[in-house]
């Protein structure tokens, strides 16, 4: 899962960084190039559910490999784009086939790792995402010097052809199927876990997952996130040196340096809402760790728009990704707390729900330049968001399952 997770952000980052090179080949302006950006994001929320859903009731082991297959396929075929309209096209089938990886992610951990320890699993995968994603606009600048962006893509898809190799053939859904495991091993991953063979269909089924409490404001919580994110991984290295005047030596280092210290935010906040479950309880160890990080990440991007110094804007946007990355052990936990045998489709709504930042913020970045005239904008735009996932936890019961 965590070499899944780097391959995963490896091919989706990498475009932020090659943005400059593709516009300059194919004649793009800053508008064209937000809407590649969302056109990944669109199809992303778009196909996120039913994936996850066929994942819920199939198993990850053939859904993965079908995913990761098809968004290999299409990383490499974003070389042969020629135009901003294939880009687009191959942009969105590319989103299509990565939607539902994560909760895929999330239903094989709700299967196989035990409850008291699923926070701190959850942080070390996002780590394993993340400096993958911190060090892709190095890698990217690396390569591109020497094959160019087009081949940088080749490069990247290969990769992810080789993990379904070794995945496909030695992975398993459930521990019971894996002859690796023994009875001590599955009586202990099994305790406490919710049963799998539960019904999937039916409007019913729907109906209590959208009406639930926790569905909706668990889904609007999670939209800073995607936001922060999508910001880093399109307009941060553009922001760095419109704004700031970064130098092309220095870009490319700090231009990757909030998702290289996001992965502290991984691994401390898992551990950390594992230990405040197992001091404070279930509600307060998830929704307490995620509200404040939230709050405290707000705080970061509001200074960071009022920093005096170039360095210290982007070592606060840092720490706001930082404290970001440190709810995601507390949130997708309690996706697998509500979820029970659901939770693909449960993490898949807050997942898709968290899309609206992905599709939605690249082009507001460019309105809010072309409103207000200022990087600056943006940054208070994303620290209001924050904000407002913090009162969305003051909602959410981590103890009130969605499908009793």
């Amino acid at each position: 899962m965590i070499a899944l997770a780097m391959v995963t952000y490896l091919d989706r980052a990498c475009i932020g960084k090659l943005a400059p090179d593709i516009s300059r080949d194919l004649a793009l302006s800053k508008e064209q190039m937000s809407l590649v950006f969302s056109s990944f994001a669109l199809a992303y929320a778009l196909f996120e559910v039913p994936t996850a859903w066929w994942a819920d009731r199939y198993g990850t082991r053939s859904v993965l490999t079908r995913i990761v297959l098809w968004w290999s396929a299409l990383t490499m075929a974003t070389a042969a784009a020629f135009s901003h309209g294939s880009l687009v096209v191959i942009r969105f089938l590319f989103g299509a086939g990565e939607a539902g990886a994560w909760p895929c992610v999330a239903r094989t951990f709700s299967r196989w790792i035990p409850l008291a320890q699923r926070g701190r699993v959850q942080g070390v995968f996002f780590a394993g995402a993340h400096l993958a994603g911190g060090a892709t606009p190095l890698i990217a600048a690396a390569l591109s010097s020497v094959i160019g962006w087009r081949g940088v893509f080749v490069v990247f898809g290969v990769t992810g052809v080789g993990w379904v190799w070794i995945w496909h053939r030695w992975f398993r859904n459930d521990p019971a199927e894996h002859p690796g495991t023994n009875a001590a091993e599955r009586e202990l991953i099994a305790a406490g876990r919710t049963a799998a063979n539960t019904t999937h269909e039916g409007w019913p089924y729907w109906r209590r997952l959208l009406a639930h409490r926790n569905t909706l404001p668990l889904c609007l919580s999670y939209i800073p996130n995607s936001t922060i994110f999508y910001f880093c991984i399109t307009w941060l290295p553009t922001y760095l040196e419109e704004k700031h005047k970064f130098a092309a030596l220095s870009l490319g280092f700090f231009a990757g340096l909030p998702l290289l210290m996001a992965v502290a935010g991984d691994l401390t906040g898992g551990a950390a809402t594992d230990w405040a479950v197992r001091r404070f309880g279930l509600r307060r160890g998830r929704a307490g760790v995620a509200g404040v990080a939230n709050l405290l990440a707000g705080a970061a991007m509001a200074g960071a728009a009022l920093a005096p110094h170039p360095v210290a804007a982007i070592v606060l946007i840092s720490l706001a990704v930082t404290l970001t990355m440190f709810t995601l052990g507390a949130t997708w936990s309690t996706c697998q707390d509500i979820g029970g045998a659901h939770v693909g489709v449960v993490s898949a709504a807050m997942n898709t729900a968290g899309q609206l930042g992905a599709i939605g913020g690249p082009p507001l970045v460019t309105w809010l330049l072309r409103h207000y005239g200022d990087w600056n904008a943006p940054v208070v735009a994303i620290s209001v968001l924050f904000f407002v996932g913090a009162l969305m936890w003051l909602v959410i019961d981590p103890r009130d399952k969605v499908f009793d």
